[in-house]
């Protein structure tokens, strides 16, 4: 009796859509070798992660065996790089292999990444080297550990060639798993094209994929654009919280799933700046942290514009209702940025005039004493229980935030209950508070704890992590790190380290770049 397969595909991009896709076989790695297979996510996939590191899964993941069902596509889409439309990207390294249906009923994509070239690798190699293939798994945990919506690697596989850069390179293939590859760019390449009924077909299939309750929806089209808007502003209000730069915002880079994808030349911010920048092509900032809410909003227009032919016959009411959308992004971001922010900062009532100036007040003094943004934040819980200590010594002038430490204390105490927050040292809140004030306080900090992570994919760390694997083939730097940020919240004894930013230095000259 022959094995049943290790993938069961229903490909419903590649039955839908044709006209949309090129078809493509990958490249063959010449001596492939697994260098991290993603259990817990196999087993969310319904896949057997057992099967998947024979040497029949290995033939597969390293792109040598196509397996029984898939059918290899390189998806087509248009984009807007550093804001110049580029009419033609699509897939020049990726290829989607298929769709499956995860154990929660959910499809996802099963994709390569460094699988050789396409009709669309624009003269590229279609290839990618191990660093940045460890960087996109490690950035997809990370991010899913921390409740962020993200593209995820299955498989990371090291190809046994090089691949060449400024320098040669251990070549690798990373498995990518997607609630879908839609992006703002796939709608933008058929509108270019003034082709409506395929977009209109795209259309209906984002909406029977994300979106199926708008199906029957009289106003469908427009429900969509709100729905995406709606995903992006949750999302990129996530990014913000944590101090996350996604670092190439192009509209090919934003899904309509309301996923993060693309993690080349992504960085997580230290000291808080809002103009902070760490890709080496963002020469002009666009996509400094600060941007990134203003990007969304203006990579969503893009989107609104490719779908007003489908919202109403007449253009000027289709572009009201479009521009309507778009307007209402700022304060759909606000909405979500402001209830993540408060949460962190341990304010449970509403008061959002006063958490707004607070917040502001707080983030202005991180960013003109260069104070660690995702050390302070994790400090407030200290001093919410009573000792101050921990937060203040970040700063090198200890008055600096004594007297915001005051105000918000006093907000706390609106906010939780009289006598709670009060001490100025450990052991002061039990001195001042009745029972049940403790009781109060000891569980903010602790809902603090679980908002505020202590472990970050500190960029020192993970640059120490890909070099030990791209250079010496040594992983443990990357199992330890991966471990580590996979926990963000939770205290590891031994690995106080990884909680340290890097020495200001580093932080000043480091750059990232689209290297996979």
């Amino acid at each position: 009796m022959s094995a049943p397969p290790l993938f069961a595909f229903d490909n419903s991009y590649a039955r839908t859509l044709q006209g949309a896709y090129a078809a493509c076989t990958p490249a063959a790695a010449p001596a492939p070798r697994l260098v991290r297979l993603n259990h817990a996510l196999a087993r969310e996939l319904g896949l057997d992660p057992d099967a998947l590191a024979t040497p029949q899964g290995l033939a597969i993941l390293a792109g040598n065996a196509v397996p029984e069902g898939a059918q290899p596509i390189a998806q087509a889409y248009a984009g807007h790089q550093f804001g110049g439309f580029s009419p033609q990207l699509g897939d020049g390294r990726a290829l989607l292999l298929g769709e499956v249906i995860d154990r929660n009923g959910v499809r996802r994509d099963i994709a390569f990444k460094g699988s050789g070239r396409t009709p669309f690798s624009r003269g590229g190699d279609g290839k990618a080297a191990l660093g940045p293939v460890l960087r996109e798994y490690l950035m997809g945990e990370a991010m899913h550990a921390l409740g962020i919506p993200t593209t995820r690697v299955l498989a990371a596989v090291a190809t046994g060639e090089p691949v060449f850069r400024e320098t040669v390179l251990p070549g690798a293939l990373l498995t990518r798993v997607a609630a879908s590859h839609l992006r703002v760019g796939t709608f933008e390449f058929f509108a270019a094209r003034g082709d409506l009924p395929m977009l209109r077909r795209l259309a209906d299939y984002a909406i029977a994929r994300h979106d199926p309750a708008l199906t029957e929806h009289d106003d469908r089209y427009l429900a969509l654009l709100q729905a995406v808007a709606e995903r992006q502003a949750a999302l990129v209000a996530h990014w913000m919280s944590v101090g996350f730069i996604h670092g190439v915002m192009n509209t090919d880079n934003m899904t309509i799933s309301g996923e993060t994808i693309d993690y080349g030349p992504c960085a997580f911010m230290e000291h808080y700046d809002p103009a902070s920048v760490f890709s080496s092509i963002d020469t002009q900032a666009r996509y400094a942290f600060a941007n990134q809410p203003r990007i969304a909003r203006w990579n969503l227009a893009r989107l609104a514009e490719t779908l007003v032919p489908l919202l109403d016959a007449d253009e000027s009411r289709a572009l009201a209702l479009a521009t309507g959308v778009i307007d209402a992004f700022p304060a759909r971001f606000h909405t979500h940025w402001l209830r993540l922010m408060r949460v962190k900062f341990g304010l449970a009532d509403s008061d959002e005039h006063a958490d707004q100036a607070l917040i502001d007040e707080f983030l202005s003094m991180l960013h003109a004493h260069k104070v660690d943004y995702t050390s302070a934040m994790r400090r407030l819980a200290d001093a919410v229980e009573g000792n101050d200590t921990p937060l203040i010594d970040l700063f090198n002038d200890a008055e600096a935030p004594t007297q915001w430490i005051a105000r918000w204390r006093a907000r706390l105490e609106a906010s939780i209950g009289p006598g709670t927050s009060t001490g100025n040292g450990p052991g002061r809140v039990a001195a001042s508070g009745s029972t049940r004030a403790i009781e109060r306080c000891v569980e903010r900090a602790a809902d603090m704890r679980r908002a505020n992570p202590l472990y970050i994919p500190r960029n020192h760390r993970v640059e120490e992590a890909l070099a030990a694997a791209s250079e010496h083939d040594d992983l443990a730097p990357f199992e330890r790190l991966l471990a580590v940020v996979t926990h963000p919240y939770d205290a590891r004894p031994g690995d106080a380290d990884f909680a340290e930013p890097a020495v200001a230095t580093f932080t000043a000259c480091y750059r990232t770049f689209c290297g996979t």
